[in-house]
């Protein structure tokens, strides 16, 4: 745009270069003990390009009576023409106008970056003033959704996210209705402060800070709508936010990679895996751009390299955690969608799920993946490649599921290359729960019994040597949820190895062995699990606590039920297993008896007890007459 020539005003634009260069150069290198030098000094000259401007406002609208007029009546708060203006975006008086507005955002930026949030808002309100009176033009559009997008950052800060969401939604519909209506490459906040003959900002780079500040529209709108729960909004514009800065280049590729693989997690909760697994394949592709991982004797040598090597080692380690829960969720779906009411897989559902599959998930495939594409030609084939080796599409048999069991488990160790037990014992623990989880529902569509048995097995194995390693003191809970998980997995393998029994005319003495151990591994755990309920004294509380309630209720059934279950030709030791199980039985019917609102929680296991307590005595009894008999 052409400006005066004047001594005054070329003073202002070397202010204003200066200035800028102190605000996002210079701050950089202040020191600690006074971290806003430069940017006080950069205030400092604003406040004169303010002062200098309306001096040379007043010169050129002497000049120019007629835009003179119109500015005045703007600034003044005066009625304007029709639609509430008072002058044309790029009329004379709307330049002027523009230029002070510029200038009280940059002051209200500074201010926002000095931590003085009161008066900086105070300036960007000002900056609003004077261009909310101007029709929207390539001249001022870049700097009305610029001012919303920081009014909006700041009274989400201040927790007041309806008042965000209106400045943001106002520089949304500001920018689709700028380029809808024009679309040329509005003018930059710095064009505003260069001398006649200078070149302006290219357009290229112009365009590009443009859809910038759009882009960062949707960003803030993404966590606005996340704030007032509009979970399904706030999926879809953080979706616009990653394709955009993908499509103008303006990304970081480890932080984006991270927000796409968060956002996949939001697509599994909602059972979109079509979607969700591209966010994952993009987030791979993208953080490979950010170069290889440094080996350890580079990292030794270099402060630079252990820092890169620890950063992306970390990042893609976590990326394979949202893979895992990526294959756990879609074979856990699938699962549920199969199962019988006993818990078992429905052979007649497998089938029609099959044959009602066979073209439906193609067609819907391909009409939804039109609109979420991510990347660019540099990564549009890498990214379908990588989707190429996992499928989106529920599991219906064991085949389908070992496919998408083997891509889980090449991540479980990809994840453990950074979380190791070493310094990530939270993060490890749970990396191997969701390797047994992965094993537990693989095991599902098996169908030979002595393979599933192994499955679990090997769940086992990936357990017990941590549960025995904790400590409990200091890691309670993960003990807890370890020591139920193997209690439930020997307990599983049990009846597994009871369904492979009844099968047999008579157990050998091995199965009988081997089925005996299961019942005491699972019974060791689940009473590991009861006894840290228990007070440092060694007491019981009398009345569990809500999210233990269940838990332990069904691990004293379950011990009930693997002490009865226990195979011995010695009558002393059946009637010691049977004496211990009715105790069990009765712990439960008493303790509901007593605490009459936990019977909800154990419904099942409670009719069951009540029987039991009823039917055990008799058992009992007649062992006692055949060891009379004997005897």
């Amino acid at each position: 745009m052409a400006a005066p020539q004047s001594t005054e005003w070329r003073t202002v634009c070397e202010k204003f270069r200066l200035a800028q260069e102190l605000s996002e150069v210079e701050s950089r290198k202040d020191p600690e003990n006074n971290p806003f030098r430069s940017k006080y000094t950069a205030r400092d000259l604003l406040k004169e390009i303010l002062c200098s401007l309306k001096k040379i406002h007043i010169e050129e609208g002497e000049a120019d009576n007629e835009a003179d007029g119109e500015f005045r009546q703007m600034v003044d708060g005066e009625p304007g023409s029709e639609c509430g203006k008072a002058c044309t975006g790029d009329s004379p008086a709307g330049l002027r106008a523009t230029r002070l507005a510029v200038v009280q955002y940059c002051l209200g930026l500074n201010h926002i970056e000095t931590e003085e949030l009161s008066a900086g808002e105070q300036h960007l309100i000002n900056c609003l003033k004077l261009i909310d009176r101007c029709t929207t033009t390539r001249e001022n559009v870049s700097l009305f959704i610029q001012a919303r997008n920081q009014l909006g950052i700041l009274w989400a800060g201040r927790d007041e996210i309806e008042k965000a969401q209106g400045f943001l939604e106002i520089a949304e519909s500001m920018y689709l209705l700028y380029m809808k209506e024009d679309g040329q490459p509005p003018l930059d906040l710095q064009d505003y402060f260069v001398l006649e003959g200078e070149e302006l900002s290219q357009q290229e780079k112009i365009r590009s800070r443009f859809e910038m500040a759009y882009t960062h529209t949707l960003y803030y709108l993404a966590q606005v709508y996340k704030n007032l729960q509009q979970y399904e909004r706030s999926g879809q514009y953080c979706h616009s936010t990653l394709q955009r800065q993908l499509e103008y280049k303006q990304f970081v590729p480890l932080e984006w990679a991270i927000n796409a693989a968060t956002l996949s997690q939001y697509y599994i909760a909602k059972t979109r895996y079509m979607e969700a697994r591209h966010c994952l394949a993009a987030a791979s592709v993208i953080a490979s751009l950010a170069g290889e991982i440094p080996s350890e004797a580079a990292a030794k040598e270099s402060d630079a390299e252990c820092e890169k090597r620890e950063e992306l080692l970390q990042k893609r380690s976590e990326i394979a955690r949202c893979w895992i829960k990526y294959c756990l969720n879609l074979m856990q779906d699938a699962k549920k969608l199969l199962e019988d009411n006993v818990g078992e897989l429905d052979l007649d559902r497998q089938e029609e799920l099959k044959r009602a599959r066979q073209n439906e998930e193609e067609d819907k495939e391909k009409g939804r993946k039109s609109a979420i594409l991510f990347g660019s030609s540099d990564t549009f084939d890498s990214i379908c490649s990588l989707e190429e080796k996992v499928s989106s599409m529920l599991p219906l048999d064991f085949e389908e599921a070992r496919s998408i069991f083997l891509v889980g488990q090449s991540y479980v160790a990809q994840a453990e290359e950074y979380f190791a037990m070493d310094g990530h014992v939270t993060d490890h623990i749970e990396i191997l729960q969701d390797h047994s989880a992965l094993l537990k529902v693989l095991a599902f569509f098996e169908q030979d019994l002595e393979r599933r048995c192994k499955m679990h097995k090997r769940r086992v194995d990936l357990l017990e040597p941590v549960c025995k390693d904790l400590n409990a003191r200091y890691y309670l809970l993960i003990c807890r949820q370890l020591q139920f998980e193997l209690a439930e997995t020997c307990y599983e393998m049990m009846d597994l190895k009871l369904a492979v029994a009844d099968k047999q005319d008579e157990p050998d003495v091995h199965t009988i062995k081997k089925f005996n151990h299961l019942c005491s591994s699972s019974m060791k755990y689940y009473q590991m699990f009861l006894d840290s309920i228990r007070s440092p004294e060694g007491k019981f509380p009398e009345k569990l606590e809500e999210d233990l309630l269940r838990p332990a209720l069904v691990a004293k059934f379950r011990v009930a039920r693997l002490q009865s279950k226990l195979i011995s030709s010695n009558l002393a030791a059946q009637l010691e297993n049977l004496n211990h199980s009715l105790e069990s039985y009765s712990f439960i019917v008493q303790y509901c008896e007593e605490n009459p609102e936990a019977k909800k929680a154990v419904e099942t296991e409670l009719e069951l007890s009540n029987e039991m307590v009823s039917l055990l005595p008799l058992k009992i009894n007649r062992i006692r007459s055949k060891m009379a008999s004997c005897n």
